[in-house]
């Protein structure tokens, strides 16, 4: 008898160490689970400086991005000028017709009037635009390109 309690004594304490053994084993489960608020706070901080340090190079970007695009559009319209001048034989206000205008961001316009030789163009940004801090971009027939008072042959003007 005394060997069989025994027995019955070594099974209940093996029972318990395995219910506790297996507690231990939840809890430590349960704390591997999710993510702190601390650890959450954190990500959140890391997050906001990088967008604080990436969203103003963001808005440069766009704005170069818009001037490129306009000064493109420009040397487009300085070739057709060119192209309708050798067509057509002579400087005309009809070479400059469906030229300048309204763009997305700038309001172009072909000087002089009536056109000659000395031709340039210019193109002003629009109000209430992300562009209407940018400055006046001017295309003469030199390909002297000016962005307000830097002239350049070069590409000064995109900096």
């Amino acid at each position: 008898m005394v060997i069989y309690c025994d027995s019955l004594v070594n099974k209940e304490v093996d029972k318990m160490t395995n219910i506790v053994h297996e507690e231990k084993l939840s809890k430590s489960q349960k704390s591997t689970q999710g993510f702190t608020l601390v650890e959450m706070m954190i990500v959140v901080a890391i997050i906001g400086i990088l967008a604080a340090i990436v969203y103003p190079n963001y808005q440069r970007y766009v704005v170069k991005t818009k001037r490129t695009d306009m000064m493109s559009e420009m040397y487009n319209i300085a070739s057709e000028i060119e192209s309708r001048k050798l067509a057509q034989g002579a400087y005309s206000n009809a070479l400059i017709t469906g030229l300048g205008g309204d763009y997305p961001n700038y309001t172009v316009s072909i000087t002089p009037n009536p056109l000659t030789a000395k031709w340039s163009v210019r193109a002003v940004p629009k109000n209430n635009t992300q562009m209407s801090a940018d400055g006046n971009l001017t295309l003469n027939y030199q390909g002297i390109k000016c962005r307000d008072s830097v002239c350049s042959t070069g590409d000064d003007w995109n900096k």
